[in-house]
């Protein structure tokens, strides 16, 4: 469907436009569910200690908290084509903080796991954010959009690992025994997201001009029924390869953060022998990458857009993919603590340029079921996830073993990039959109 009066300039100072105004929220809220997606990643050496859990019984709620958001993205994209990014990020708000706070209560191996499995759907947040920017922003910036609410909100990742050894200390200050500590922690990112989920609500729209409920009905836009249904718009979807490609492609990159967000602070606490708050200190570098890489990812390719089109795009995903499979070998290599941290801090730099690089791909594969594209390929980074998961539960392999082989995967994955392609009837097409965008220029201010 077409979406008008998108915005061309991102300001972001700009409150008042309800086009700025659901890119600040669209990337808090999304920040947020990182709070209560990982929030336990960094407290694992307490869980693993009060629990009793085995490397394996690590590595399978590592899992866990991933694989659920594979079978979620899928179908959540759709949905915002049927009722609206506003409404499904809010429910899914409200619905996702009760198992973060619920973990609290797990008291063995399999209430853990199962709680963790019901946290990971909060994951499916990050396709919401893509599509609400990507109906907000018009071609020739919502690359950067995309790359810069998605980049601030999985800043979430690094600060979580960061602030929650943080809290887990201030509660531990009241008293409490560790075991009891770790529970009551949790129940602060849970509390966030009843809260964004409010703001989210009374703050955004479906897109500049509106709901997409009160479109419908003025005849605005098509109604559901005429577009199609949930199922034909994933089969659509579905039937294009570049889809799959492009799944693969943001299981490389998407998958890998992942990955890492959930291992980075047990890997540095195990083979460094640093101390709990330390280790997560320097896990959190990793994710504070995303307070500009991401969206320089976003940027470049749009700027790549800008010279050669949609192949601009799609050469520079390559590179970035490429270069992120070598930085993650190098990581694996390193035996002292500086050299393991810059080299993280380099791979970290690719992972999230990548990122960013996709999704500035995502919105010109297929606009009238944009939102099972965003979904699918959203799905392929927590399959990634998944797929890496299973290296990392292995007694028989180590993790600097399991973070070599992923970058072996990631290097050969990259190629994947170059199966998206697009005809020349496309590109002119999407050549012509930007010339009218730029024509109109900004659109005056939506107000809500």
């Amino acid at each position: 469907m077409e979406i008008r009066n998108q915005a061309t300039r991102i300001r972001l100072l700009d409150l008042r436009s309800i086009q700025m105004r659901s890119f600040h929220i669209t990337w808090l809220a999304f920040f947020l569910c990182f709070f209560g997606w990982f929030g336990i990643a960094p407290l694992m050496a307490v869980v693993r200690h009060d629990l009793g859990l085995t490397k394996a019984e690590v590595g399978n709620t590592i899992i866990a908290s991933v694989a659920i958001t594979v079978l979620v993205r899928m179908l959540i994209g759709p949905l915002c084509d049927r009722i609206g990014p506003r409404r499904t990020y809010t429910g899914l708000l409200v619905l996702g903080s009760l198992p973060v706070m619920a973990i609290g209560l797990a008291d063995s191996y399999a209430s853990f796991l199962l709680l963790r499995l019901a946290i990971g759907a909060i994951g499916a947040s990050f396709v919401i954010t893509q599509y609400h920017t990507s109906v907000m922003f018009a071609p020739n910036v919502v690359g950067t959009a995309n790359a810069t609410t998605a980049g601030w909100g999985n800043l979430g990742g690094g600060v979580t690992q960061m602030v929650m050894p943080l809290v887990f200390a201030a509660v531990m200050t009241t008293g409490v025994e560790a075991g009891l500590g770790w529970r009551l922690a949790m129940v602060a990112p849970g509390l966030a997201l009843l809260a964004v989920a409010a703001l989210y609500w009374f703050g955004t729209r479906d897109c500049p001009d509106g709901d997409y409920r009160d479109l419908r009905a003025q005849g605005r836009l098509p109604t559901a029924e005429q577009t199609g249904s949930t199922l034909s718009h994933l089969a659509t979807a579905a039937r294009d390869g570049r889809v799959w490609a492009l799944f693969v492609v943001y299981g490389a990159c998407f998958g890998v953060e992942l990955t890492i967000n959930n291992i980075a602070a047990i890997y540095f606490f195990d083979r460094f022998s640093l101390g709990l708050e330390t280790a997560g200190l320097i896990a959190g570098l990793f994710g504070l990458m995303n307070i500009f890489a991401r969206s320089l990812g976003g940027f470049l390719s749009d700027h790549c857009a800008a010279r050669s089109g949609l192949r601009g795009r799609v050469a520079f995903l390559f590179l970035a993919l490429f270069v992120e499979g070598l930085g993650l070998i190098l990581f694996s290599q390193m035996t002292t603590l500086v050299l393991a941290v810059g080299a993280m801090l380099v791979f970290s730099l690719f992972v999230q340029m990548s990122e960013g690089a996709t999704y500035g791909v995502v919105p010109f594969v297929n606009r009238r079921v944009l939102g099972s594209v965003a979904g699918i390929v959203g799905a392929g980074g927590n399959a990634g996830a998944v797929a890496a998961g299973f290296l990392f539960r292995s007694e028989a392999i180590t993790y600097q073993q399991g973070l070599l082989y992923l970058g072996l995967a990631v290097t050969a994955c990259s190629f994947m990039a170059l199966r998206v392609r697009f005809s020349e009837a496309a590109q002119s097409e999407e050549a012509g959109r930007l010339r009218v965008a730029l024509r109109r220029g900004e659109p005056a201010a939506a107000e809500a």
